[in-house]
């Protein structure tokens, strides 16, 4: 292999590297869940993919906002 298709193979590999990456980087800054809900949340994508991402998008967070109580408990 040349010297241009190894840059480009090494590369593509860094993209589907970032790609991966991404999802698990976006719900670690997230701040619509904390704590063991969002370790559950990277741990999820990490061994179930993207599926897990989407399932964030739409199902984060599980349980209500406290401002939602009107109270911390």
């Amino acid at each position: 292999m040349d010297l241009i298709g190894s840059f480009f193979s090494l590369l593509f590999i860094a993209l589907c590297f970032v790609v991966w990456l991404l999802p698990i980087v976006l719900i670690a800054g997230s701040d619509r869940t904390e704590g063991k809900e969002k370790l559950a949340w990277i741990l999820a994508v990490i061994l179930i993919s993207w599926f897990a991402w989407v399932f964030y998008l739409l199902l984060a967070p599980l349980k209500r906002p406290r401002e939602y109580y009107g109270r911390y408990r």
